[in-house]
């Protein structure tokens, strides 16, 4: 038991050490100009470690930029996890998720730089983490509308939510790298959002489906307003 309990405070003290040495490389990259080559004693320097210690916790510089690009994730995720529910109207749903992810990415342009570099890995995991809850709450929100979808339509959700970030991830992208970011973040994350909704929109009313963007939809849901009107798929 004593050997257990020494075993598990030294898992708990290298993965402290761990965590450490991860966040003292996002403080190193957003020190630095956008797109700019950082080192591994930069970040042992910032950890208060020497560069050996950090790579006692990592194989190489490879995985080390890997761990550092799912701590980003990670970080960007644990922000947009509590926006996206069915909490409040339509207009209010789309705008809070593309508000916060705009605004994550203004506030650390560096971090969202260095994880989009790689393709696949755990910027790819993140994408399919964000749009399986999207996914989700799409089918969660047909369910409750009582609209009813053909298999196929079932089936076209899920590439409906990757479009959505996807679509959301290109523009917000190609905004960051502009030389003069233009429109404001205000100005882009209600342009996005309006797009957004044009889209679900159309799809709803082809399905039948009348939707109020500004009605709560708690008030939908429970079918006492006219802002939703169910009817079968053609």
């Amino acid at each position: 038991m004593a050997q257990d309990g020494r075993q598990a405070r030294w898992d708990a003290h290298n993965q402290q050490r761990r965590l450490s040495i991860l966040d003292a490389a996002l403080e190193v990259i957003e020190s630095e100009p956008v797109g700019a080559e950082f080192h591994v004693q930069q970040i042992a320097e910032r950890a208060g470690l020497n560069r050996t210690v950090v790579y006692r916790h990592f194989a190489d510089r490879s995985d080390l930029d890997t761990a550092i690009r799912t701590h980003i994730i990670a970080s960007l995720t644990e922000q947009l996890t509590p926006v996206v529910s069915l909490e409040g109207t339509i207009n209010e749903i789309i705008g809070r998720i593309i508000r916060t992810y705009v605004d994550w990415t203004e506030a650390h342009v560096a971090l969202h730089a260095f994880a989009v570099q790689e393709t696949g890995g755990p910027f790819q995991q993140g994408i399919d983490q964000i749009a399986t809850m999207l996914g989700d709450l799409l089918s969660l929100a047909i369910a409750l509308l009582g609209a009813e979808l053909s298999e196929d339509e079932k089936a076209l959700v899920d590439p409906l939510a990757y479009g959505l970030v996807g679509a959301a991830l290109g523009a917000v992208g190609r905004w960051l790298a502009r030389d003069v970011r233009e429109p404001s973040a205000e100005r882009i994350s209600e342009l996005l959002s309006m797009s957004i909704w044009n889209l679900l929109d159309g799809h709803a009313k082809r399905l039948g489906v009348v939707l109020d963007p500004d009605l709560p939809l708690a008030d939908v849901f429970a079918g006492g307003a006219p802002g939703a009107v169910p009817g079968s798929s053609s």
